[in-house]
């Protein structure tokens, strides 16, 4: 399983530490969501470029050379404020609660040649910076797959109106969009997870996803709907989970061949599922493991071996 060269990624959006309390204990980790994307998907052997903003300060040379173990081809605008943190709360379950300290700007870029670009987070919605980036996909080639995951963080977004009016517009321009059932919950307060779906697909993406946590998550395009279990797992933490699935979600679409599908609007149930396996499997072995640490393709690779002999086994029983 490799991924073809022409399929590169291009990501943008914000940088920022985690600061992590969990009882006594204090660490920090690299994080922000379309970073933790663009380090997924280049530990699953995508070529991956990131444009984001970060300090010339400690806290940014630790997300530099984090992105660079992956492989990860950055572009960089010096944050005047410095690295944006997140500090996180871990509670008896693993569930993080967070708080920011976040500066978000973004210079005019010109606009990738790219297979797949991917947006989300307060890069996408929190301005100056949405403006830069809303003008990126506007000048993106049409065969280019965009995936947007909006990743709501309520303390720093505007009123709910504004927000959805926001998310709609790239909705609008994306081939694949994730939401949360906390996303879903903020934004569509009261409405059935299928209802949620719909919308998505309504106002033009070609496939809608929600995650459920242990629950699993559906996925839905205009001909076909799925549900993906969750994976057998131990949770250290969920900080990067809801990432780790995008970037999985991301490299399943490139690995099954689903990228032809998504530009054409013909999405099957199979590839649906192609895409949903792989999205769970990363997000599996991601909260096994403190902070946001996705898995290489050679793990992936592993797990799979690992439950094609298992089946092999239950079936000669």
């Amino acid at each position: 399983m490799t991924a073809d060269p022409a399929s590169s990624a291009f990501v943008v959006g914000e940088s920022l530490v985690d600061v992590v309390e969990r009882g006594e204990t204090r660490t920090t980790h690299p994080g922000g969501s379309p970073l933790n994307v663009s380090f997924g998907l280049a530990r699953l052997g995508l070529p991956t470029t990131f444009a984001t903003s970060f300090g010339d300060d400690d806290n940014g040379r630790l997300l530099r050379t984090h992105l660079a173990t992956a492989g990860v081809v950055t572009i960089v605008e010096a944050a005047d404020g410095g690295t944006s943190v997140a500090r996180a709360q871990i509670d008896a379950d693993g569930i993080a609660r967070y708080d920011f300290d976040l500066h978000w700007d973004l210079p005019a870029l010109a606009t990738p040649e790219t297979a797949l670009f991917h947006t989300g987070s307060l890069g996408a919605l929190l301005e100056p910076g949405a403006t830069a980036v809303r003008r990126l996909v506007d000048g993106l080639h049409p065969d280019t797959v965009v995936t947007f995951d909006p990743n709501i963080r309520p303390a720093l977004m505007p009123d709910r109106a504004h927000a959805l009016d926001m998310i709609g517009w790239y909705v609008e321009r994306a081939h694949v969009v994730k939401l949360s059932d906390e996303d879903a919950a903020w934004l569509f307060p009261g409405w059935d997870e299928r209802a949620v779906l719909e919308w998505i697909v309504d106002h033009g993406a070609v496939v809608a996803v929600l995650t459920l946590g242990e629950r699993g998550s559906i996925l839905r395009s205009h001909t076909a709907d799925i549900e993906i279990d969750a994976r057998p797992t131990s949770v250290v933490d969920t900080i990067g989970a809801g990432d780790a699935y995008m970037a999985g979600l991301i490299a399943g679409a490139v690995f099954a061949d689903v990228l032809p599908e998504l530009r054409t609007r013909t999405v099957t149930e199979t590839s649906l599922r192609s895409m949903g396996e792989m999205a769970s499997t990363v997000a599996s072995l991601t909260v096994a493991r403190a902070g946001a640490m996705p898995p290489t393709l050679a793990e992936i690779e592993h797990v799979r071996r690992d439950r094609h002999s298992e089946g092999i086994a239950t079936t000669s029983r």
